[in-house]
C-alpha cells in the first residue's frame, strides 16, 4: 500500500502546486516561468497516476521486484524532474534545468520497469 499512499500525497501536492501556481504565483511570475511550472505541474500529475497504477498493480497481486522498482523510479523521478522545474521557475537558477533531464530518466526507467512487469506477467506476450 506505500505506492497508493505516496501517489495519494503526491496527487495532493500536484493539486496544490497547481493551484498556487495559477494563483499565487500568476502575478510574480512571467510567462516563460510560468511555463515551466506548467510543465512540472503536468508531469507531476500524469507521474502521480503512474505511482496510483503500481500500488493497483502491487495490491492485485503483481508483487514482483521490477514493480517495486518502477514505483520508486516513478516517485525519485517525480522529485527530481518536477522538483528542479518548480525551484526553477521560483530562482530563475538555470542550473537547476540541468539537473531535470536526471528525472526524466528516472521516468523513463520507471515506464521500462511497468512495461518488464506486465510483460513478465503474461501468459501470452504480443
Amino acid at each position: 500500500m506505500i505506492f497508493t499512499f505516496l501517489g495519494a500525497v503526491s496527487g495532493f501536492l500536484a493539486v496544490a502546486l497547481g493551484a498556487f501556481g495559477a494563483h499565487a504565483l500568476k502575478a510574480r511570475l512571467g510567462e516563460y516561468e510560468l511555463g515551466i511550472w506548467h510543465t512540472a505541474v503536468q508531469y507531476h500529475f500524469w507521474h502521480t497516476l503512474a505511482l496510483l497504477l503500481v500500488g493497483v498493480l502491487i495490491h492485485s497481486g503483481l508483487q514482483q521486484g521490477v514493480l517495486r522498482a518502477g514505483g520508486w523510479l516513478f516517485l525519485t523521478g517525480t522529485v527530481v524532474f518536477s522538483g528542479s522545474l518548480y525551484a526553477l521557475a521560483l530562482s530563475g537558477v538555470k542550473a537547476l534545468g540541468a539537473v531535470t533531464p536526471l528525472g526524466g530518466v528516472l521516468l523513463l526507467a520507471g515506464w521500462v520497469c511497468l512495461a518488464v512487469a506486465a510483460w513478465q506477467h503474461t501468459n501470452n506476450p504480443l
